[in-house]
């Protein structure tokens, strides 16, 4: 009987504890595109992640989804440690890599450059002091593309460096 209420305190304590643990507060703070080469282009998504616990939580991994146009694009994860200090917020770097071959159907639809719609779904593996935790992130938006990477620019350097070999 003794062993059995024991048991029940310890059972009640952890729910209890549990019922502290609030989760992070996640946002998409910005998309950038940050580099290019001939077989894709590098994008790097940052999150803000608020703590508002009074105890630090940690970032052990994550995974995402991209869709561009409703079309799935880009998908992985990434086995990582972050803190994520007590009270406080820290920006997290996603980094996503897009293959040209990906692209075709997305340039097909001829989107705006200026407002080119995405989905960005994650998934934050964090360790917290009474255990794992999965935070899902969700973000519809759009990406303007700079005017460096539009096709258009490339079209027109060629067309220079062709006028200039004449």
């Amino acid at each position: 009987m003794g062993r059995l209420i024991t048991l029940f305190i310890a059972v009640l304590l952890l729910t209890a504890c549990a019922a502290f643990v609030k989760d992070p507060q996640v946002a998409i703070k910005r998309t950038n595109i940050v580099g290019l080469d001939t077989t894709g282009f590098d994008m790097e998504c940052y999150l803000g992640v608020k703590n508002p616990n009074f105890f630090d939580i940690s970032l052990r991994g994550y995974t995402y989804d991209l869709r561009v146009m409703a079309l799935p694009l880009a998908a992985g994860g990434l086995q990582r440690t972050v803190a994520f200090p007590a009270g406080g917020e820290t920006e997290l770097r996603l980094p996503v890599r897009i293959r040209y071959n990906d692209l075709i159907e997305i340039l097909k639809r001829r989107p705006d450059p200026d407002k080119i719609p995405y989905r960005l779904e994650a998934r934050l593996h964090l360790g917290t002091p009474l255990g794992e935790m999965i935070i899902p992130v969700v973000s519809d938006s759009t990406l303007s593309l700079p005017e460096a990477y539009r096709p258009g620019t490339y079209l027109d350097r060629i067309r220079d460096l062709l006028r200039g070999l004449r």
